[in-house]
């Protein structure tokens, strides 16, 4: 029986705050994620790779399940890409609001929304991201090494991404399509990974609009057991 390696552990130190500076930060950093907006209306100025970067760079540092780090982002500024991705978005999408996909209890909890199959924002947007969750590694010589928790590992990715973003003043969106392999098939990523988001991003078009919805309230969404 093979013998396995010890843990390795080094020294980890964070600084500790008085409580009043930490509840500070604390609502400071809730009144910027308050500000957050998903949009669909993007300007189609340029945003720096390095931004991109800097937001992938948050996601990755994200914890997962056994440090498998499950998860591959993809950016693409191409605009020949885009517009494949858009035109591919589009068709899964149109069958999804017009050819039945979504039963009608789902179209009507999209109606305040304002949304339909067309999807411009996926050529408007600099960049698109595309997120695709590793279902298993492969190692170098062929063996396949299992990864864990691996839906929960990327959500967990995505929402520091999408906090670094809105930190650097960009805007995105959680853009689903329903069934997205058309991501792997044109992104040529490989069988052991999943199209799991693809984000748009960029700054929000000026004058742009977004739903008037709310969120529940605290009372609703919290439980204290003391």
């Amino acid at each position: 029986m093979r013998r396995m390696p010890e843990p390795r552990h080094i020294p980890y130190e964070l600084p500790r705050m008085a409580d009043a500076e930490g509840v500070a930060r604390g609502r400071e950093f809730l009144a910027e994620l308050l500000r957050r907006r998903s949009v669909r209306d993007f300007a189609p100025d340029p945003v720096p790779r390095e931004m991109v970067e800097l937001a992938i760079r948050a996601a990755a540092s994200a914890p997962s399940g056994a440090n498998r780090q499950p998860w591959t982002f993809v950016a693409v500024g191409d605009p020949a890409v885009k517009r494949e991705i858009r035109a591919a978005a589009e068709a899964e999408e149109r069958e999804s609001y017009e050819g039945g996909r979504m039963p009608p209890e789902w179209l009507e909890a999209l109606r305040p929304l304002g949304t339909d199959w067309h999807k411009p924002f996926l050529e408007t947007a600099p960049w698109l991201v595309a997120v695709f969750a590793e279902q298993h590694g492969v190692d170098p010589d062929g063996s396949v090494r299992k990864n864990y928790y691996v839906a929960e590992s990327v959500g967990i990715a995505c929402g520091f991404f999408i906090a670094a973003l809105h930190r650097m003043g960009l805007a995105t969106l959680t853009h689903t399509p329903s069934p997205m392999r058309f991501l792997s098939q044109i992104l040529k990523r490989p069988a052991n990974e999943k199209p799991y988001i693809l984000f748009p991003v960029g700054h929000p078009l000026p004058g742009c609009r977004v739903p008037d919805i709310g969120r529940k309230g605290f009372d609703e969404v919290a439980a204290w057991i003391m």
